[in-house]
């Protein structure tokens, strides 16, 4: 799964990279993102432009009664996106892309790696990110909700969730998912509203190549989701 993941880049910068329009608010770095934290994407506007727009990180359905719900949809298998309620709407049309710079994974606990407040050994967190430090453009969905008795006029809020596939030979040693990083020449297509190949998309939700990533270990304050700063990617 992906749970928690770097994001630095302003709005401006984002849409620079991708080709993109700014249609959200200005966010601050944040080195340590986690579900429910507000984030941007990229999304197609409908008529093969793309914008930069904010969501909260945790899908909420059109038909869920509450939002609470969010915090257990942060990712989606891309092998049950057909099949599951939740995902098989907006598969079909609503898709984003989630920039990062590059996300958190936590490796089994290690005889030699950290400990806890008893002595014994813990969970190692690591960072994972481009090995030519470019930013990553992981395949998302989004929805919008609100509740079904809101007054005319209130605002929808906007959700989105982070699609994971198998892991590449990369993270295997760490973890068993990862998310799905689409290249640049996949960037539209992916977007793109009108496409409803299902065989098509389906087709991009695979692991990265192997030679994409590279890892290093982090500090367990990670772990905490109160820590925001720099020093949380720092090599230990």
């Amino acid at each position: 799964m992906c749970g928690r993941f770097v994001s630095t880049h302003s709005a401006e910068e984002i849409a620079s990279y991708f080709g993109a329009t700014v249609e959200a608010v200005e966010l601050p770095a944040n080195f340590n993102v986690a579900p429910t934290n507000d984030i941007l994407a990229i999304v197609d506007t409908g008529d093969g432009d793309l914008a930069v727009r904010a969501f909260q990180w945790g899908l909420v359905p059109t038909w869920a009664k509450d939002v609470k719900i969010g915090s257990s949809m942060i990712n989606a298998r891309s092998e049950t996106l057909t099949q599951k309620p939740a995902f098989k709407g907006v598969f079909k049309k609503y898709r984003c892309l989630i920039p990062m710079d590059g996300f958190y994974e936590w490796q089994a606990a290690q005889p030699d790696g950290p400990v806890g407040p008893k002595g014994k050994p813990i969970k190692q967190p690591m960072f994972i990110h481009r090995a030519d430090g470019e930013p990553i453009a992981v395949a998302g969905m989004w929805s919008a909700w609100r509740p079904k008795d809101a007054p005319e006029g209130t605002p929808w809020l906007h959700t989105c969730t982070v699609i994971t596939t198998s892991a590449n030979k990369t993270m295997e040693p760490v973890h068993d998912r990862m998310p799905v990083i689409l290249p640049q020449s996949l960037w539209h297509k992916w977007l793109n509203p009108t496409e409803t190949d299902t065989d098509a998309l389906l087709a991009m939700l695979v692991p990265a190549p192997d030679t994409l990533l590279t890892m290093h270990k982090v500090s367990t304050d990670v772990n905490n989701v109160r820590n925001k700063g720099e020093e949380l990617i720092a090599p230990v």
